[in-house]
């Protein structure tokens, strides 16, 4: 209240009696005094004139508590003055039945009458008329003292029974429950409540922005009559039916708006059409409340432009840019996983890609449901509203290729038992047929059984306005994980300022399979150049997709890094015996630490080349486009300096023999090289890397895993979510990126390479890339920018602001 008043808003005239001196309201005397202070103060005396006035006594604790005892709201009403009572009660149709609930309290915790005897008579006389009276002839008949008639003495005996009502076991308990001591005091708020017409009087409640909007809109709900607690509450109305309208909170809600920095919520009373407020209190802005506020604070000079990017939360942009479902508390949960990949989706459920292209095809949102997914299910994938996996984890293939593609995703959902004989899935009791409708959540890892609306993403014209603040005070550049050429409009679209990683890996799914399989099961050299051949080919026409939609930015472009078993075929499955017979002899025990990366690429000495041939001549084709994107080459899964040296070499070569085809000068084409931090060995020896590298860029997918130990596929459901629950992990490293093990090797490979190439580029392109967290440690290691899956690149340009802004201030984001 006193903050009300300083801001100047009309509120209900008042005193309050603080808790060290609540007991004395109960002395008549100082009630007394209070009453003619009250009059003081609200300009009216009790009962009289045309607006009449009564005292309305409540309460509150020092402390939020559930509990309070009920406002006595009609102090002051004289019994023996039935004309007087009449003509008061006129002016408010309910005042009957409020005076009869105000009687009962005091009754029963002020007089000492029994409960039961005044339950019994309100059982039995129901007649709100009838039960005033009944209820008096009660009290005096078996009160220790007869109901007063002056006001003071009811005031004085309404305090006394609010505080012995709160000392009641009952009352206690309740406390306790909230872990709060049973003898918690009581501050006593002696309130003017005056009259009006019904017509121009209520109650109600008001926040100032629009649920649905995030919009400054004042909403909320009003009741006829006074404001009470009642058995029967009013029948609500919403603001339009404020006599004067809505328009009437406007001012006191954009005041308190600029004064907490927060959507404003209050309680309010009219009287004959004036308006009081009772309380005031700041809600939590989020989603589109929070972005429209933090715009609308600045523009009205209450909040600078930095204090605006400070306010708004990462989970509030990631809201903004996502479908969300419409949940109303009705719906079924069928299982649970983890978060893989944003937004929200609803469909039929099918069990394999072909069902869900099929189905797709025909017009149908599916959801596609696996127990994992594997390169050959990206059509799937493409054509599928969302995907669920019963196995792996936030960096399994369907979690990545998920995020990538901006494809609602819950991964490691351990409950669901999928048997595709049979087209069923089951999680507990429940078993679904392929064609039944599921709905998924991928914020919050939730499955749900039957149709669930889908609210669509409404990324406010306010939310770039925020996001244009957060790139002039950030330090770390944001970019994108890309690999086709859509991806890279995309994140350029959401102000992507290049891309960090190109996964040409991910160019060889679905159809394009066979293109890398024919050269890892290629019989002779002469069969591996033509499978390289068309390779080649194929990688310069995405490639060329790629550039076009990055534009004249940097583009980094990671070569052939996929674990072999991405790429064989199934057992007998890979056409002729000799094929087989390879397949079989490359199938690995443990294939993630096996012939990937640049491994494979030095015991086949062609394939580098040929995909830098393919870039290299991409670049030249879309410069004649006029378009100049700035190249990086990166050698990934490097842990020996020597294996760098050897692939640099390889790249140079492609790069020379591309421009002497073209006939050029092979400066003309600008391009650098650089290695993926994957490996602790490559973290600890990123000095020696950096004599050959220019750049170096952490893959923390890898790394967190080498580091750790942890098989990313296996540990996430069956070890992290325990661990994390037992205190043992804060959160999953492959979540939030581990600041004392990865950290610190990221930070010993920043100082080392820094130490030989002190203008080596240095950046992130895990998942962790698009983590709040992880991106203020980023900040705090020196690293030059982070790269995430395009739909989180917004997330990344607030979060780096606000980690540069943290890092000035010396506090935490």
């Amino acid at each position: 209240m006193d903050e009300l008043i300083s801001l100047g808003l009309p509120t209900v005239a008042g005193l309050t009696v603080p808790v060290a001196d609540a007991e004395s309201l109960t002395d008549p005397d100082l009630a007394m005094a209070a009453v003619e202070l009250l009059q003081q103060l609200a300009g009216r005396r009790l009962a009289h004139g045309e607006r009449p006035m009564l005292v309305r006594l409540t309460a509150s604790a020092p402390v939020p508590v559930a509990g309070l005892p009920p406002d006595l709201p009609v102090v002051g009403l004289a019994p023996h003055n039935r004309d007087a009572v009449m003509k008061v009660i006129a002016r408010d149709r309910v005042l009957h039945e409020v005076w009869g609930t105000m009687l009962r309290s005091i009754g029963e915790h002020g007089l000492g009458v029994a409960g039961a005897a005044m339950d019994d008579l309100m059982f039995d006389v129901t007649d709100p008329c009838e039960q005033v009276p009944a209820l008096l002839e009660l009290i005096a008949a078996e009160a220790q003292a007869p109901f007063p008639d002056d006001p003071a003495g009811q005031l004085a005996v309404a305090a006394r029974a609010m505080l012995a009502r709160w000392q009641t076991p009952r009352a206690k308990r309740a406390r306790r429950t909230q872990k709060l001591p049973a003898d918690l005091p009581l501050a006593l708020h002696v309130q003017a409540l005056v009259l009006g017409p019904w017509d121009l009087s209520g109650f109600g409640t008001a926040t100032s922005r629009d649920p649905e909007t995030g919009a400054f809109r004042p909403t909320g709900t009003f009741y006829r009559g006074v404001r009470r607690s009642a058995p029967r509450p009013p029948r609500p109305e919403d603001l339009s039916a404020v006599p004067g309208g809505a328009g009437l909170l406007e001012s006191a809600l954009l005041t308190l708006e600029q004064h907490f920095a927060a959507p404003a919520a209050l309680d309010f009373e009219l009287r004959d059409g004036e308006l009081a407020l009772l309380s005031a209190r700041p809600e939590r802005a989020a989603g589109l409340a929070a972005v429209r506020l933090a715009v609308d604070l600045v523009n009205a000079g209450a909040r600078a432009e930095r204090a605006a990017v400070r306010q708004v939360r990462p989970a509030d942009v990631q809201e903004l840019l996502h479908p969300q479902l419409r949940l109303t508390g009705t719906e079924t949960e069928l299982v649970r996983g983890l978060p893989a990949s944003a937004g929200a989706a609803c469909g039929e459920m099918v069990l394999s890609s072909d069902a869900a292209v099929s189905r797709a095809a025909e017009g149908v949102p599916v959801v596609l449901v696996a127990t994992e997914t594997t390169p050959a299910d990206l059509p799937g994938l493409l054509a599928s509203a969302g995907v669920i996996t019963a196995a792996g984890g936030l960096a399994s293939h369907a979690a990545v290729v998920a995020r990538g593609v901006g494809v609602p995703a819950v991964c490691g959902a351990g409950g669901l038992r999928i048997d595709a004989a049979s087209g069923t899935a089951t999680a507990g009791d429940r078993t679904l047929c392929e064609g039944d409708m599921v709905a998924l959540d991928g914020r919050t890892g939730a499955v749900y059984t039957g149709q669930v609306e889908i609210s669509a993403a409404r990324p406010p014209r306010e939310l770039e306005t925020v996001l244009g603040w957060a790139d002039t005070l950030r330090k770390l550049g944001v970019r994108a994980n890309a690999d086709t050429g859509r991806d890279a409009r995309t994140a350029v679209e959401l102000g992507a300022e290049g891309i960090g990683l190109c996964r040409t890996e991910h160019q060889f799914l679905g159809e394009r399979l066979p293109l890398i399989r024919r050269v890892i099961l290629a019989a002779d050299p002469e069969a591996e150049r033509r499978a390289l051949d068309a390779l080649a080919e194929a990688q310069r026409e995405d490639f060329r997709e790629l550039l076009r939609g990055t534009g004249s930015r940097p583009v980094t472009v990671r070569l052939l890094d996929a674990p072999m078993h991405e790429f064989l075929p199934a057992p007998g499955r890979a056409g002729d015996a000799e094929a087989e017979e390879r397949a079989e002899e490359l199938r690995e025990a443990n294939p993630m630490l096996g012939v990937r990366g640049v491994r494979l690429a030095l015991l086949h000495d062609r394939l580098y080349p040929a995909q830098a041939e393919a870039l290299f001549g991409a670049w030249l084709d879309v410069r004649a486009e006029g378009v100049e994107p700035e190249l990086e080459v990166m050698i990934p899964l490097v842990s020996l300096p020597e294996e760098l040296t050897a692939a640099a070499r390889q790249v140079r070569a492609a790069a020379e023999a591309v421009a002497a085809r073209a006939g050029i000068d092979v400066s003309a084409v600008p391009y650098r090289i650089g290695s993926m931090v994957e490996t602790p060995r490559a973290a600890l020896l990123a000095g020696e890397l950096a004599r050959t590298a220019q750049f170096l860029s952490f893959g923390t997918n890898d790394l967190t895993q080498l580091t750790y130990g942890f098989s990313r596929d296996d540990v996430e459901r069956r070890v992290l979510e325990p661990y994390v629950a037992g205190g043992l992990l804060a959160a999953s490293p492959f979540e939030r990126l581990d600041a004392d093990g990865v950290g610190a090797l990221i930070e010993i490979a920043v100082q080392r390479a820094r130490a030989v190439r002190p203008d080596i580029k240095l950046g992130l392109c895990g998942e962790h890339g698009g983590d709040p967290a992880s991106i203020e440690l980023c900040d705090r290691l020196g690293l030059d920018y982070v790269s995430c899956s395009p739909g989180r690149v917004p997330v990344a340009r607030l979060a780096a602001a606000q980690a540069t802004c943290a890092a000035q201030e010396g506090r935490t984001p």
